[in-house]
C-alpha cells in the first residue's frame, strides 16, 4: 500500500476495523474491494454503524461474497430497510479473484476483511486479505511483542 492510499484510509470519516483478524491470521497479501450496497445500509456506513467482527470471504462462481458482515438498520429507513446481515458482493477484478481462490484451496488459508471505509469519492470500499491462521505460541507471541513495544514506549515518556 502506497503512501497516498494510507492518506486516504486515514482520512476517512468511516474507519471500521477488524481487530480481530490481526490477532487470529497473518496476513499474506491484501486487497482493496469495491462493495455492493443498498441505499440504506451506505447511510448506515457512513454513521459508522458497521461491524467486520466474524465476517469472512468467500468465493462463489467466479464471485466474491463477504459473509457476516454487520451493517445496522437505517434509523430513518421504512419499509425499505436492509437486512442486517446479509451476504454482500466484493468487486474485485477477474484476475484477483482467481488468484485468491488458487490460494484459498491450499490448506490453512481464508478470505478475511480487515477495513471498511468511504474513499475519497464517498463509494464504500473493503480492505479484504489473504490471511494463514495463527498457531496458539503465535498468539503469545503477538501478544508479548505488544506489551515489549508498550512498555518500551512508556519508558520513553517517561524521559
Amino acid at each position: 500500500m502506497n503512501k497516498e492510499q494510507e492518506l486516504i484510509r486515514k482520512k476517512s470519516p468511516v474507519n471500521v476495523r477488524n481487530k480481530k483478524a490481526s490477532f487470529e491470521f497473518f496476513f499474506v497479501e491484501t486487497y482493496t474491494a469495491g462493495i455492493v450496497l443498498t441505499g440504506t445500509e451506505i447511510k448506515s456506513i457512513r454513521l459508522g454503524k458497521a461491524s467486520l467482527v466474524d465476517s469472512f470471504c468467500y468465493i462463489n462462481n467466479g464471485e466474491i461474497w463477504v459473509k457476516g458482515m454487520n451493517v445496522s438498520p437505517y434509523f430513518y429507513g421504512s419499509y425499505s430497510n436492509h437486512e442486517s446481515k446479509r451476504e454482500r458482493k466484493l468487486l474485485l477484478n477477474r484476475r484477483e479473484i482467481s488468484k485468491l481462490e488458487a490460494a484459498t484451496k491450499q490448506a490453512g488459508y481464508t478470505i478475511v476483511p480487515t477495513l471498511l471505509f468511504i474513499d475519497q469519492n464517498g463509494r464504500a470500499k473493503v480492505d479484504i486479505a489473504l490471511c494463514r491462521g495463527k498457531k496458539e505460541f503465535d498468539k503469545r507471541q503477538t501478544l508479548k511483542e505488544k506489551e515489549d513495544r508498550r512498555e518500551m514506549d512508556r519508558a520513553i515518556k517517561r524521559f
